[in-house]
C-alpha cells in the first residue's frame, strides 16, 4: 500500500495492539462466514480487515435493492450479483493476500461437509432461518468447531443491550430460545459462543426463526419482512467477528504484547 510515497504495512495498527505472534495466528487462521447479510457481511469485512488469511464465504444469495439500508456489500452497483461474489472482490481489496473461497449454496444436510470442511479454525453463523441453524450449529459442534453465531437483530434499537455468551446464558431473544431448545433436543446445551440481545420487541408473526414446520429446507418460502437498522446489525456483525478474533488471539494468551 503506498500512501504519500511510503510504504506501509496495512495492518501494522493490529500488530501493534496483538503483538507479531499473535497477529501470525490470525494470518494462519481460517474461519468460515455462513451468511453475507447484515450481520454476515459486517463480520467479514471484520475478519479481512484484521488479517484473517483463510475465509470461507457461505451465501446463496443475490444483492437486491433492499439489502442496502444495512448490508455492506448492497450498493447500487452490486444489485443483482452474487453476495459471495461482491464479498470475495471486496475482501481481495483489502487484503490481497488472503485465501478467500466462496460457496453460493443453501445451508442443508448435502451441503454441510463441504460448508464445514477442513480447514475451519472457527464458524461465525450469521443466517437467521432456524431449520439450517440449527442443523448448522450442531454439525460444527460435533465436529469440535469453535463457533460464533448471531441471534436475532432485526427489530432492536437499544444497542446498550446487545450481550456476548454462551448459548447457555442466552435470554429474552426469541430466536435464541427457538436454537435452545431444538439444539437441547439434540443433546446441546452449551459451547457456542452468542452475540444476541436483551431487549424486549414486539411479536410481529411469524417468521423464519419461528416456524416449527419440518420444511424449513424449502427455499424462497414467504416470510414476514422486519424493520432494521444498519446500526444494530452492524455491531452484531463486528461483536462476532471481534469474539473470533480474540478466540484465536487467546489461543497463547498473549495480548497486546
Amino acid at each position: 500500500m503506498i500512501d504519500g510515497g511510503t510504504k506501509e504495512d496495512r495492518f501494522a495498527r493490529c500488530k501493534l495492539l496483538l503483538g507479531r505472534s499473535a497477529f501470525e495466528r490470525l494470518r494462519n487462521a481460517s474461519m468460515t462466514v455462513v451468511g453475507l447479510g447484515a450481520v454476515g457481511s459486517y463480520a467479514a469485512e471484520a475478519l479481512a480487515r484484521a488479517g484473517v488469511g483463510h475465509l470461507r464465504l457461505v451465501d446463496f444469495d443475490r444483492v437486491r435493492s433492499s439489502n442496502i439500508n444495512r448490508q455492506i456489500l448492497a450498493l447500487d452497483s452490486t444489485l443483482g450479483r452474487l453476495k459471495t461474489d461482491v464479498a470475495r472482490e471486496r475482501i481481495l481489496d483489502i487484503n490481497p493476500g488472503c485465501t478467500v473461497e466462496t460457496m453460493a449454496v443453501f445451508v442443508e444436510p448435502a451441503t454441510l461437509p463441504a460448508i464445514l470442511a477442513n480447514p475451519v479454525d472457527i464458524l461465525v453463523d450469521a443466517i437467521d432461518s432456524v431449520g439450517p441453524k440449527v442443523i448448522l450449529l450442531e454439525s460444527a459442534w460435533r465436529a469440535r468447531i469453535r463457533t460464533v453465531s448471531a441471534m436475532g437483530a432485526a427489530l432492536h434499537r437499544d444497542s446498550g443491550l446487545i450481550r456476548v455468551g454462551d448459548i447457555s446464558e442466552t435470554r429474552v431473544c426469541r430466536l435464541a430460545r427457538f436454537i435452545r431448545k431444538r439444539l437441547a433436543k439434540r443433546g446441546i446445551e452449551s459451547g457456542i459462543r452468542c452475540i444476541y440481545s436483551i431487549e424486549h420487541v414486539p411479536h410481529v408473526g411469524p417468521s423464519a426463526g419461528e416456524d416449527e414446520a419440518e420444511d424449513f429446507l424449502v427455499r424462497g418460502r414467504a416470510r414476514t419482512p422486519l424493520g432494521s437498522l444498519p446500526t444494530i446489525t452492524g455491531i452484531f456483525g463486528l461483536l462476532a467477528a471481534h469474539e473470533a478474533i480474540m478466540m484465536v488471539v487467546a489461543e497463547e494468551g498473549e495480548r497486546g504484547l
